[in-house]
């Protein structure tokens, strides 16, 4: 996995399926992305590990850290290990499956499995204290620990007002290790992603030693070969009591806590998802009347956290989980030990504005086109909320002056425009009548014309039959080598048709030259042609006369030949010592 992940880091980005579209960017409610070379990573100093970019990734390119090899080890370790398991698995597991899942967490090999619920009983009811206790101010459930980050990085001045009590899932870890022994190592399941950054807090180090998502016990039941269709229905070792089994829904906290759940009461607020969250902790300090919200990052609440597994309708899973809370409803409280609850929060917060000053932000949108306010269009495209906004993050490195799409297309608009008017061939459009739209400037200097001629027939200029070809719809592409003796042009000619668009293009490439030069060259090789053919019946006459003189004259060597062979015979016949041996041999030469 190419991924961009730091040691401990809690979510991060898988490079080799992210594609760039910004919709991380856009959906995180902090703007923990930032963009580097065309690359998203996740800026670990920012993030508030909501899970929200992991949900909403359309290619599934943002993950969190697997720790289901940690959760092996601690079984493996030989103590004892206890399971807490989150409410919200009753809208994942089905009826027979939630029976089921007691005896498959035991053959993986825990000692003691329970519901978180147990905690979250005991968190409801402490909560329910302390805002009694401070009837005239406003108050903020802690439960959710992506909230709690948020506050802390984004909100600190609502820190006082978040109830200072332990979410359930520490709450549940702190009631264990008092039952079962501090050396008891507990594993929490649910379907957060926060609640990993939560379990390694300083201040909460040890209560809780592992942190697996539904998804993560799906992997670690698959890998040991354990189906829940073969594991015997059992209950949990603990569990809870009251209306605990609500607390994953929105209202939950309240409801648990036997304080009221009217939509239409002014002092409660239950709320649910980024936006919904910020709305509501914007009324703190700015309404003088007291009230309690009830904030749970996830739209809907727990029951749609970023790691619960399938495509369930998140209406489902809440109709699922209200049916086993109102089936299993737990005892009163029978006066039972309650685990240590306190806790403080800590402002963590995150250095936005270094170096952001209004002459810089006014040179970052300078660097898009961004002159003037008008210029500002705000469209949201590259992830921000405004122009500004990106400005901004583009000052303090978290984006990039290339993800404004409006920016690139403009710049891909100006290049396209640039290549066509250098282009070296003419191009010339025309609309569904075959009158001139525009041309580029080869154009006119190919047919001597001028933008005056912009809005005539094309047949103004040469002849429109392959146009018309188009426009009749039997062909959408032309190609011709074409002469115009009026501009003694010659040129191929590429022409097409921009149905949707109802025009038509032609390009226009000069060869004029090139069919000169082919010219030359036919006459050239005629011209060749015709002195090697006659040097050829030249040299077949030579060769015909040669060997008429060789024939002549070998028939004279032959007579010759003869004739001095025949003198030869004549000299041999002739008595020695009667008359001349030799012509020339006579008496008187003697």
């Amino acid at each position: 996995m190419d991924s961009v992940q730091k040691p401990g880091q809690i979510v991060f980005t898988n490079k080799a399926r992210c594609r760039d579209c910004y919709r991380c960017v856009r959906v995180c409610p902090v703007k923990a992305i930032c963009m580097r070379d065309g690359q998203a990573y996740v800026n670990e100093d920012r993030c508030i590990a909501c899970g929200t970019c992991i949900r909403e990734c359309p290619q599934h390119a943002k993950s969190y850290r697997n720790d289901v090899e940690h959760a092996i080890r601690l079984i493996r370790g030989g103590g004892r290990v206890a399971a807490s398991v989150a409410p919200s698995f009753a809208s994942i597991y089905s009826d027979w499956e939630r029976k089921a899942l007691p005896s498959a967490l035991r053959k993986l090999g825990f000692s003691h499995v329970a519901e978180t619920a147990v905690g979250a009983y005991y968190v409801a009811k402490r909560t329910a204290e302390v805002v009694a206790a401070q009837p005239g101010r406003s108050h903020i459930c802690s439960a959710c620990p992506a909230v709690v980050n948020y506050i802390e990085r984004y909100q600190r001045d609502k820190l006082d007002a978040l109830v200072p009590v332990v979410s359930p899932m520490l709450a549940h870890a702190r009631h264990i290790k008092d039952r079962l022994g501090a050396e008891t190592e507990v594993i929490f399941i649910g379907p957060c992603v926060a609640k990993k950054s939560e379990a390694q807090r300083p201040e909460h180090k040890g209560l809780v030693s592992c942190v697996l998502t539904f998804e993560e016990l799906a992997e670690w039941l698959e890998r040991e070969r354990i189906d829940l269709a073969a594991c015997e229905e059992s209950r949990f070792d603990e569990e809870p009591k009251g209306h605990a089994r609500f607390f994953p829904v929105e209202g939950g906290t309240l409801r648990t806590a036997s304080m009221t759940t009217d939509l239409l009461a002014t002092e409660i607020m239950c709320v649910s998802g980024p936006e919904e969250v910020r709305e509501a902790l914007g009324i703190i300090g700015h309404d003088d009347r007291p009230t309690v919200i009830e904030p749970l990052f996830c739209r809907a609440g727990c029951i749609n956290g970023p790691a619960v597994p399938g495509e369930r309708n998140v209406f489902s899973r809440r109709t699922d989980v209200l049916a086993y809370a109102t089936e299993e409803v737990g005892a009163d409280d029978t006066g039972d030990e309650v685990p240590r609850l306190a806790t403080q929060f800590r402002s963590n917060p995150v250095d936005d504005e270094t170096g952001v000053t209004e002459e810089r932000i006014r040179a970052a949108l300078r660097t898009t086109g961004k002159v003037k306010a008008e210029d500002e269009l705000n469209c949201g495209a590259c992830g921000y909320g405004s122009c500004r906004d990106k400005a901004i993050a583009v000052i303090k490195g978290l984006a990039e002056p290339e993800m404004c799409i409006p920016y690139m297309r403009r710049l891909a608009e100006q290049r396209t425009d640039r290549i066509i008017e250098t282009s070296p061939n003419g191009i010339v459009i025309l609309d569904e009548r075959l009158d001139i739209l525009s041309m580029n400037p080869t154009f006119k200097r190919f047919f001597q014309c001028t933008e005056a001629v912009c809005g005539q027939k094309v047949s103004y200029l040469m002849d429109p039959e392959p146009f018309e070809q188009l426009a009749s719809g039997g062909k959408d592409l032309v190609e011709i080598v074409a002469r115009h003796e009026k501009y003694a042009l010659i040129c191929h000619e590429i022409l097409y048709a921009l149905r949707e668009e109802h025009q038509y293009v032609g390009i226009f490439v000069n060869i004029t030259k090139s069919q000169a030069s082919q010219q030359e060259l036919e006459q050239l090789r005629a011209e060749t042609i015709m002195q090697a053919q006659e040097l050829n019946e030249h040299q077949i006459s030579m060769a015909q006369k040669i060997a008429t003189f060789l024939g002549e004259y070998t028939a004279q060597g032959e007579k010759l030949a003869e004739n001095l062979m025949r003198l030869a015979g004549d000299s041999e016949k002739k008595p020695e010592g009667k008359g001349p041996r030799w012509p020339w041999d006579t008496p008187t030469s003697r």
